[in-house]
Order: structure tokens, then C-alpha cells, then sequence
């Protein structure tokens, strides 16, 4: 049994558990309670723990292998640049969808009070500061301190700070502190799989909590949570349509039909770099030169994950419903920048850690309570499918642009060199 499977039939089983035990009405539903209530919380914790030295070693080795990927040729660093914009259009457009779609399609208020009451250890934190108090903290005056107080967003300021710094040292030096953080992320990866082998031991725990207390609501909730969040992926997806037809110039009919196979390994297997072959076809059928598209979408399926940064933000704009926070201008441009940003240290990771390096940081950015992702983390393999369409359509879509607009003769002679070593 995979262990995404294994997750989600513990989270299963725990609402089950919890909401059979409300029946009984008995007094011995509270100290089952008191019992589950510190393992789920316990298990949270190993996950809290990772975070900071996670974030700040991948997001190291992503600067410094995404600076040393630019700097290999002119179609390479303008795909970047392209990548890096798209990335960021996306977060920005996901702050404006998914209050939208909790609007159109509200979450019932029992629920959302439910479920809320149900996680009773997590807290907002207070108000985000005034602008200026807001800038002025982006510069950490310790970074150790920042890190330790879990401020997330001066620590993001000060690593790529120190990531783009490493980039300017001689070979010798950037190799050696580049390897030392990849040997730290490294480390922490295993400490993180250690903690998700745990998983099914603490999300059935924190389902049996949830069920006891928020009882059949919760179901409710979660589902209108995948339904919420798929959305935003399915809205990404289908805007890539427009983008191969303006921007790349390609029919709308052409373009679905080579792309329908990539999405379909896409589907069966949830990972981008198993539609590595079938995109390349597609691209091919395109008219897209094998000497571009062989540079390119091998670049986008190592960096490019359009759907990462918006349907993290959804998570969290979605927790946020849940607690009956109201955001402030200045926390959604936080959140936007955070998930385009932390996009890059969850590049080539496992679903669930991807899942968790790239929505906790935005939490903790802006205040919102991480702990319902110990819950969420369960039903992430649905939500996952639609990540996985996106990314593989906006990598096609976004590959004829190039071909289209930046890959010029010279260009695909560089790109023919590059093939060829």
C-alpha cells in the first residue's frame, strides 16, 4: 500500500471513530480525546520541526542550481525569467480566485464552527503589523533569532540573500557551500520521511479528535476543501489554452489534442517528469523544433510547477476561511510573494513533503494556523491530480511561447550545442 494510500485510510478510519463515538454519548469519549489530542499534536510537531532548516536549505541549492542553469544559455535564462513571471502571475491570480470561489460556493457556517472548535490548539497569530513596522521587519537583525521565532518571511529575505551571494564565489567555494546545504536538506528529507511514516499513527489521531468533536461536519468540510482548491488547479490548467494560443500562436484544437496524452499520464501517475516523454511528442506535433523543446521542458518539469504556488496559497486563504480570519492587503502580497518564492525548495520532492515545505511557510507568514494540515495532508492525492494536469499543460503551453517569441536561430544553435554537450 503507497503511502499517500495509507494516510488517507487513516484519516478515514479516524472520522469514522471519532463520529461512531458521539453516539455512544459515554464519558469516556473525553479521555479518548485527551489521549489522541497529544499524539496528533506530538506527530504535527515532528513536521513543525523540519520546516525552517528545510526551507532555507532547499531554497539555497534551488537559487544557486536555478543561477547556474541561467547562466547556461540565452533560451535557458529567458525561460527562467518567463517561468519565474508565470509563477507569480498564478499566486497573484489565486488570491482573487479562491475568495471568489468561497463566495460562490460558501462553506456551511456549521461546519467551518465545527471544524474550527475541533482543532482547539490552533492560534492566529495577532494582526500583522503598519506598513511601515510591516517593511521595516523584512530585514532581520538576527537571522538565527528569525529563525528561531519562526519569522518566516525576513529568514526567506536573508537565505536568498545568502543563496545569490554563494552564486557570486569562486567555483571552489560556491561548490563546497552549495554542497553542504544539499547534504543538509538532504538530512532533513530523512528526518521528514521518517515523520510521515509516522502519519497514519497522527492524522488518524487528529481525525479521531476532528470527528469526536466536529462530528459529520467535518466530512462536509473536507470535502468542500478539495472541491475549493481543485478548482484553482482546474483554473490554471484551462488558462494555459489561451496562453499556447496567444503567446505560442498554436490552435485551440491542435493544442488539446497534443496535449491530451501528457494529461493523461498526467492523471495515472500524478508526476510531471513520467509525461516528460509524451509532452515532448506533443511539443513535436506542434511544430515546436526538438532543439527548443529539448531544452526547455526538461527545464520547466525541474523548476517550472505552475500549479504549486496558487493552490498553496489556496490552502492556507482556505484555512483562513475556516478560523474567520480577514486578511489585510499587506498579508495577501506577503502570501504571494512567499508562495512564488518557496516554490523553488520543493523542487523533485515526494507529494506530501512538496505539500508541506511549500503551504506551512505561507502560513507562518502570515499568521494563519498551520495545525489543519496535519488533516489536509491526508486528502492532498486528489487535489494532487489537478496539480500535476497544470503543470504538465502550462509546460507545453508555455514551451511553443518560447518557441514562438524567444527561440530564434541563434538561439536554437545554442540550444543544438547544449543537446550535444
Amino acid at each position: 500500500m503507497s503511502q499517500p494510500t495509507r494516510i488517507l485510510l487513516s484519516l478515514i478510519l479516524g472520522l469514522i471513530a471519532g463520529i461512531g463515538s458521539i453516539g455512544t454519548g459515554g464519558a469516556w469519549v473525553d479521555d479518548a480525546v485527551a489521549v489522541a489530542q497529544p499524539v496528533g499534536d506530538t506527530w504535527l510537531n515532528g513536521l513543525r520541526m523540519t520546516i525552517v532548516p528545510l526551507v532555507v536549505a532547499l531554497l539555497v541549492t534551488g537559487i544557486a542550481g536555478t543561477a547556474e542553469t541561467a547562466r547556461s544559455g540565452r533560451i535557458a535564462a529567458r525561460s527562467l525569467f518567463l517561468f519565474f513571471s508565470f509563477l507569480v502571475a498564478a499566486s497573484a491570480l489565486s488570491a482573487l480566485l479562491t475568495p471568489a470561489y468561497l463566495a460562490l460556493f460558501p462553506l456551511p457556517q456549521a461546519s467551518a464552527a465545527a471544524l474550527k472548535s475541533s482543532l482547539i490548539g490552533a492560534q492566529a497569530v495577532s494582526d500583522v503589523a503598519g506598513m511601515g513596522d510591516f517593511l521595516k521587519s523584512l530585514i532581520p537583525t538576527n537571522p538565527v533569532a528569525a529563525a528561531a521565532n519562526d519569522a518566516i518571511v525576513p529568514l526567506i529575505v536573508f537565505t536568498m540573500a545568502f543563496a545569490f551571494a554563494i552564486t557570486r564565489l569562486p567555483d571552489v567555494q560556491r561548490k563546497m557551500l552549495t554542497a553542504f546545504f544539499q547534504a543538509i536538506a538532504d538530512a532533513m528529507l530523512v528526518m521528514v520521511g521518517w515523520v510521515l511514516w509516522l502519519a497514519p499513527l497522527g492524522v488518524g489521531a487528529l481525525a479521531y479528535v476532528v470527528g469526536a468533536r466536529a462530528g459529520s461536519g467535518a466530512v462536509g468540510a473536507l470535502v468542500h476543501y478539495i472541491l475549493i482548491v481543485s478548482a484553482v488547479g482546474v483554473t490554471i490548467s484551462l488558462i494555459a489554452y489561451p496562453v499556447a494560443m496567444i503567446g505560442g500562436r498554436r490552435g485551440l484544437v491542435a493544442f488539446a489534442r497534443s496535449i491530451a496524452p501528457a494529461q493523461a499520464i498526467a492523471i495515472s501517475t500524478q508526476s510531471s517528469l513520467a509525461s516528460l516523454p509524451a509532452m515532448l511528442r506533443g511539443a513535436g506535433a506542434l511544430g515546436v523544433p526538438v532543439a527548443t523543446s529539448g531544452v526547455v521542458l526538461p527545464l520547466a518539469v525541474a523548476v517550472f510547477r505552475v500549479t504549486a504556488p496558487p493552490m498553496n496559497l489556496a490552502v492556507m486563504l482556505y484555512v483562513a476561511h475556516w478560523y474567520g480570519i480577514a486578511l489585510s492587503p499587506a498579508q495577501y502580497v506577503t502570501a504571494v510573494a512567499v508562495a512564488s518564492i518557496t516554490t523553488f525548495s520543493g523542487v523533485g520532492l515526494p507529494g506530501q513533503i512538496t505539500f508541506y515545505a511549500g503551504v506551512a511557510p505561507i502560513g507562518l507568514a502570515i499568521g494563519v494556523p498551520i495545525e489543519a494540515l496535519g488533516l489536509l495532508i491526508a486528502v492532498e492525492t486528489i487535489p494532487d491530480i489537478f496539480r500535476t494536469i497544470g503543470n504538465v499543460t502550462m509546460d507545453v503551453a508555455v514551451t511553443t511561447v518560447i518557441s514562438e517569441r524567444v527561440a530564434g536561430s541563434d538561439e536554437s544553435s545554442e540550444a543544438d550545442a547544449l543537446l550535444n554537450g
